[in-house]
């Protein structure tokens, strides 16, 4: 497959729910004889079909490889327990996924070099949105469970002979990222292709990010391609796939809608205005494949492939070696960046205003808090749940929850805090973009660690790595240089890690607290940011200022000071980012 894209643009096939309504079919044919006493009404399951009249989807197939397409998908677009519970059917999803994909694996196997997409379409449901007015951190569903349910579904479409897993129709990021993840953990072996959904001219899918912060989020699945396809046509659709161009190192598709829908519903575009189009985008130097969805047809695919055989496909772009992030919006590191705020005071531990609200049951409070941080100039958001007589999971899970229906909050990315580890794996459920686990270390030993660094991208996560190990929290040059050095190459060896994922705490110690041998901790931490930079070439390095300042608390003016001539010094010693209260820092130049 890969020979085929990188020699052409390749072709996909177009929609199949078209092709079947034209077939008239009645409520009997989507029973067939299987399901002729089951006593709910199935004629709006087109996925049913793959059990009850598998000649109709085997002939949609045929049309379309007949017209030129080199790809097929499924006919499992909402073959999920999820959406078949709707029709009482949520027990044949394997089922259903296994035909589907034998039935269109026997069809592209009577043509040469031809491939089957095992679709993988969107739910009724969200992670990201609640359906309660009166409750925003309410959810239908949890990350597991529509994991679960996608993960039966990927069986089904391995064991028919899919060659690939198609995770179409992305309205909600983080619904994407539970399909990811099951397709990781359940067929690792077969290529994925993510595809965005992005729902009106804002350029933003439904749950608030726009593509390239959608890219951000699910890179880590290391897709074999990316693209954008429904809801607009290809005239709408360009902005959207010239950022998806110019974001992903990845081959790049996408297979609009035959345009906008008209006052019925239908659609009314024709096949050589889609393909024209296509063709621009192509000449653009967007695409790497083509095709099209609702409303589109096997004419449609015949002109596209026409229109795209003289054409050359895209050249995939090296990656680009910064750390990035994602909220609602991406956020990038770059040489140029200045330093990174990461907001301090949504951490049980370190605000005790914060730990009355969430204790109190006041979240509305809290989020006031967070937006706060936020119009204070945080960057990130840390947000920590850590106390005796909380349950800091459910904390966690409804304050994200919370603070993801907040625009101006969700906007920027969460590093989720906790010395818990189920504490942070839930809330990294919560989370549709790229956040930060803060954090893992070394001090269970390298198995541990590796495995919940592991755990950490597969959730689509970066992680802090505090200079911990088996013999205790590293409180001296050598031994901060030491740790991160050894996590290092365990991250980036048998991890899979990016240096621009890795972010470093070096721990900043309390000075000043009357024992001798604390006096040298912030020179400790100063320097070891320098040599932790010059022997890990590419990774950042973060801390909690405040820790710094401890035995001055109640003492804000000298803490505010304190911790501004600590960050002049840090940050030329190659301090990127720290959290700190954001908005209330001295300048060091007006330090008295």
């Amino acid at each position: 497959m890969d020979e085929l894209f990188r020699q052409r643009i390749v072709i996909f096939d177009g929609s199949v729910g078209v092709l079947i309504q034209r077939k008239g079919l009645t409520e009997e044919d989507f029973r067939g004889e299987r399901f002729k006493n089951h006593p709910r009404p199935l004629r709006n399951d087109v996925d049913v079909l793959c059990l009850t009249r598998p000649d109709i989807v085997a002939q949609v197939h045929r049309d379309y490889l007949e017209a030129g397409a080199d790809l097929i998908t499924t006919n499992t677009f909402t073959a999920t327990p999820i959406s078949q519970a709707d029709y009482g059917l949520e027990s044949f999803v394997y089922e259903m996924n296994r035909r589907g994909a034998e039935i269109a694996r026997a069809e592209a196997d009577k043509f040469d070099n031809r491939f089957v997409a095992g679709s993988l379409g969107p739910t009724n449901v969200t992670l990201s949105l609640s359906p309660k007015v009166d409750d925003p951190s309410f959810r239908e569903i949890t990350f597991d469970q529509l994991r679960d349910g996608y993960a039966e579904a990927v069986r089904g479409l391995r064991d028919g002979g899919a060659d690939l897993l198609l995770i179409e129709t992305i309205f909600d990021t983080l619904n994407g990222k539970a399909a990811i993840a099951a397709a990781r953990e359940t067929a690792p072996e077969l290529p994925i292709f993510i595809s965005v959904t992005i729902v009106d001219r804002a350029g933003r899918n439904l749950s608030g990010q726009t593509v390239e912060a959608f890219w951000t989020s699910v890179e880590h699945a290391q897709p074999f391609a990316a693209g954008v396809n429904c809801s607009l046509g290809a005239t709408e659709m360009r902005p959207y796939i010239a950022d998806m161009s110019r974001v992903a190192p990845v081959y790049v598709f996408c297979y609009p809608n035959a345009g906008l829908p008209n006052a019925m519903g239908g659609y009314d575009e024709k096949p050589n205005m889609t393909s024209r189009l296509l063709g621009e985008f192509a000449e653009s130097g967007f695409l790497n494949a083509a095709g099209g969805c609702c409303g589109t047809t096997p004419e449609h695919i015949r002109h596209i492939k026409a229109v795209m055989a003289d054409l050359a496909p895209r050249e995939l772009p090296a990656p680009a070696p910064h750390t990035r992030f994602s909220g609602l919006e991406p956020f990038e590191i770059t040489p140029e960046s200045g330093f990174v705020t990461i907001g301090e005071r949504t951490n049980i531990t370190g605000s005790q205003r914060f730990k009355r609200l969430i204790e109190s049951g006041d979240f509305s409070g809290a989020v006031q808090v967070a937006l706060d941080q936020v119009r204070g100039g945080a960057n990130l958001l840390d947000v920590n749940m850590d106390a005796d007589l909380l349950d800091s999971e459910a904390a966690m899970v409804k304050f994200l929850n919370l603070i993801a229906t907040e625009p101006e909050i969700a906007r920027i990315p969460i590093m989720v805090d906790s010395s818990k580890w189920t504490v942070l794996e839930a809330g990294l459920k919560c989370v549709q973009g790229k956040g930060v686990c803060n954090s893992i270390s070394l001090k269970e030993g390298e198995e541990a660690f590796l495995e919940k660094a592991l755990r950490v991208r597969e959730l689509g996560a970066t992680a802090v790595v505090m200079a911990f190990d088996e013999k205790g929290q590293a409180d001296s040059l050598e031994r901060k240089v030491g740790i991160c050095g050894r996590a290092y190459h365990l991250l980036t060896e048998k991890a899979g890690y990016r240096p621009e994922d890795i972010i470093f705490d070096p721990n900043i110690l309390a000075i000043a607290t009357g024992i001798e041998e604390h006096a040298a901790y912030a020179k400790a931490f100063i320097e070891a940011t320098r040599e932790i930079k010059r022997r890990c070439p590419g990774v950042r390095i973060s801390g909690g200022v405040s820790n710094l300042s401890f035995s001055f608390r109640g003492n804000d003016r000298v803490r505010e000071a304190m911790h501004s001539a600590f960050l002049y010094h840090a940050i030329r010693a190659g301090l990127d980012m720290a959290i700190v209260n954001a908005g209330q820092l001295a300048v060091y130049e007006d330090i008295p």
